[in-house]
């Protein structure tokens, strides 16, 4: 059995879903004002925000998709991660 998830998992997630909810919003926006330049100032800075929050995460806890790529050149580190169920 896996060790429970420490309270700073369910933070750092809260913290990417916050951004994944702005950065749809932004993007629903931009699908109909593409030419908006202070909108689209804003999905890159909170594109960039979250590729660090998703780094550190990933630093800390592990990959977030199977797809973000393993920490380890010999373990396939993605197993190690809880699966959303466990949380």
């Amino acid at each position: 059995m896996k060790p429970p998830v420490p309270q700073e998992y369910d933070q750092w997630l809260e913290q990417l879903q916050t951004v994944d909810f702005v950065l749809t919003e932004l993007q629903l926006y931009l699908d109909t004002h593409p030419s908006d330049p202070q909108a689209l100032q804003q999905f890159r800075a909170w594109t960039e925000r979250r590729r660090l929050i998703a780094g550190q995460f990933e630093a800390q806890f592990g990959p977030l998709e199977a797809t973000g790529g393993a920490r380890s050149l010999h373990h396939w580190d993605w197993v190690e991660s809880p699966w959303p169920w466990q949380v």
